[in-house]
C-alpha cells in the first residue's frame, strides 16, 4: 500500500484500502475525487454474486477488465477515472470503469449560432460528443482512432468516414499525431501548432468549431475531425479557404439565398481587408478618381485633421479593436454596454475634436461589420490582422501599395496547403466539378419527381 501511495505522491484524494471480494484479499485504489462510489460498490457486489455462482467473476465485462498487473497500466487507469483491484497473490488487477461524469448540457454554442436547424453543442466528454455524431450519422464506416498522450494520460481521437475521407490524408494525419514529441496538450490550439502544414501562416489550416451538425457535412465532404479530451472544441482538416466562409445555415435556407448569402460573405473578405487602405490611397495619391463634388466634400471634412489619413485610420482601428477586446473581456451585460459607449459616444467625441473625419469613421465601421459577417472566428483574426499591413503599402505607395499586398498575399494563398491539400482549391488547381460549390449553395434533387396530389380541374391524381 505504501509503495502504491508513493507513486501517486500520497496525494490527499488517492485512497488505498485493503478489501476482501468473495474470500480474496485485495488492494482497492482510486481517487475519491473521480470515481462514482455507488457504481463501484455495486460492481463489486455483482463481482462477488459471479464468484458465488460458480462463473469466472474475475472475467472482463462492459465495465471491467482483467489484466497482469502492470504499474504504467495501473496509474493511466487510476488517472482515467476508474477503479483498481489490486490481487497481489495472482498478480492480476481488475479495473472498474466508474468514472464520476460532470458536464453541462449540449447547449448552441455562443459564437456559431444559426437561425434555422439543429440548436445543439459539443460538451467537454468526447464519448457524449461521439454520441451526437452517431446519432446523425448512422453508418458503420464512422471510424474513431485515438492516440495515447504520454504524460497527461490524455487522448486525441480522429473521427472520419472511411468511405469518404481520401486513405492518404487520413495517413498524413495519423503520421503527425504519431510524431509529436511533447505529448501533453491541454487546448486544441496547441495541438495545431503540431499538425498544420506552415504554422508561421496567418491563416489557419484547420476549421474550428463546436457544432454536431458542422461537423456532420464536413464528414459527408471527406474531411477528418480532431478531438482532444476536455475541450469542446473540434478541428476539421483538410481545408480550404472557402471553407471558412461556409455556414451552418447554407444548407438549412432556400437554395437561392443561401447563395447569395454566401457571395456577400466573400464580398465581405475584400471589404474587410482592403476597404481602409483604398481610402487611404483615394486620399493620399489618387483623389483625382472622385466626382467633383464629392472630392470638395471630403477634402473641407479632411483640411483640419492635424496628421494624414494612415494615421486617423490606424487610430480608429486601434480604438475598434480596444473595444472588441473589452466586451469580450468584461462580463456580458457590462461589455455591451462598453461597446455602445464606445461606439457612439467616444466616436463622436473624436470627430467634433478634429482626431478624425466623419468619412473615416464611416469606413472603419464599415470594415467593422464586414470582418463580423466571416463565420469563422480564425479567419475573422486574420482579417484584422491583415488590413493593417496594406493600409501602411497604400499610404505608402497609394494603389500601387496595394496591388503589391494584393500579390504577396495570393502568392501567400497559392503556396499554403492543409494536410498537403491546396489552400485555394478548386479555384487553383482549377476543378470543375467542385467549382460552383464555393460560390452556390448547389440544390439537391430527388432522382425522381414526386408525384402530384392535383391536377387542374380538381380531379385527384391516379
Amino acid at each position: 500500500m505504501q509503495i502504491i501511495k508513493n507513486e501517486f505522491k500520497n496525494s490527499a484524494d488517492f485512497i488505498v484500502k485493503e478489501v476482501e471480494v468473495a474470500g480474496v484479499k485485495a488492494f482497492l485504489c482510486f481517487y475519491s475525487t473521480m470515481i462514482d462510489a455507488e457504481m463501484v460498490g455495486r460492481q463489486l457486489r455483482l463481482l462477488e454474486e459471479r464468484v458465488e455462482q460458480g462463473t469466472n467473476g474475475w472475467g472482463s465485462s462492459a465495465s471491467t477488465s482483467v489484466e497482469a498487473f502492470h504499474k504504467e497500466r495501473l496509474v493511466a487507469a487510476i488517472c482515467e477515472g476508474s477503479a483498481v483491484l489490486i490481487f497481489s497473490e495472482s498478480n492480476l488487477m481488475l479495473e472498474i470503469k466508474a468514472v464520476k461524469v460532470t458536464e453541462r448540457s449540449p447547449d448552441e454554442p455562443v459564437n456559431e449560432q444559426v437561425v434555422r436547424g439543429a440548436h445543439l453543442g459539443f460538451v467537454e466528454n468526447f464519448n457524449t460528443n461521439v454520441g451526437l455524431l452517431r446519432n446523425k450519422l448512422k453508418r458503420p464506416d464512422l471510424v474513431v482512432e485515438s492516440f495515447q498522450m504520454e504524460k497527461t494520460v490524455s487522448k486525441i481521437n480522429i473521427v472520419y468516414l472511411a468511405d469518404q475521407a481520401a486513405p492518404e490524408v487520413v495517413q498524413e494525419l495519423r503520421g503527425r499525431l504519431e510524431k509529436i514529441p511533447y505529448k501533453e496538450f491541454y487546448s486544441t490550439g496547441q495541438l495545431e501548432d503540431y499538425i498544420e502544414d506552415r504554422i508561421l501562416s496567418p491563416f489557419p489550416q484547420f476549421l474550428t468549431t463546436e457544432r454536431p451538425d458542422r461537423v456532420t457535412y464536413n464528414l459527408l465532404e471527406g474531411k477528418i475531425a480532431v478531438f482532444t479530451d476536455s475541450s469542446p472544441t473540434v478541428l476539421l482538416g483538410p481545408v480550404n479557404l472557402f471553407t471558412f466562409y461556409e455556414s451552418p445555415d447554407d444548407y438549412t435556407s432556400r437554395v437561392l439565398v443561401g447563395s447569395f448569402y454566401r457571395m456577400v460573405r466573400l464580398l465581405a473578405f475584400f471589404l474587410a481587408i482592403l476597404l481602409p487602405s483604398f481610402y487611404i490611397s483615394v486620399m493620399s495619391f489618387h483623389s483625382e478618381i472622385l466626382p467633383v463634388e464629392l472630392t470638395n466634400q471630403v477634402k473641407a471634412s479632411v483640411k483640419d485633421i492635424p496628421y494624414p489619413p494612415v494615421f486617423e485610420a490606424l487610430l480608429l482601428e486601434l480604438f475598434i479593436e480596444l473595444i472588441r477586446e473589452a466586451s469580450i473581456r468584461l462580463p456580458q451585460p457590462i461589455g455591451q454596454t462598453v461597446a455602445i459607449v464606445g461606439g457612439i459616444v467616444i466616436g463622436d467625441a473624436i470627430v467634433s475634436a478634429g482626431l478624425a473625419s466623419n468619412q473615416m469613421v464611416i469606413v472603419v465601421a464599415m470594415t467593422a461589420i464586414a470582418g463580423f459577417v466571416v463565420p469563422s472566428p480564425e479567419l475573422n483574426m486574420v482579417i484584422r490582422m491583415l488590413r493593417f499591413p496594406f493600409m501602411v503599402l497604400a499610404a505608402t505607395f497609394g494603389f500601387f501599395g496595394m496591388l503589391i499586398g494584393t500579390l504577396i498575399l495570393f502568392v501567400h494563398l497559392l503556396n499554403l496547403s492543409s494536410l498537403k491539400q491546396p489552400y485555394l482549391t478548386p479555384v487553383i488547381p482549377f476543378d470543375p466539378t467542385r467549382f460552383r460549390d464555393v460560390f452556390f449553395r448547389i440544390p439537391y434533387y430527388r432522382p425522381d419527381r414526386q408525384q402530384p396530389f392535383f391536377r387542374l380541374g380538381g380531379k385527384k391524381a391516379k
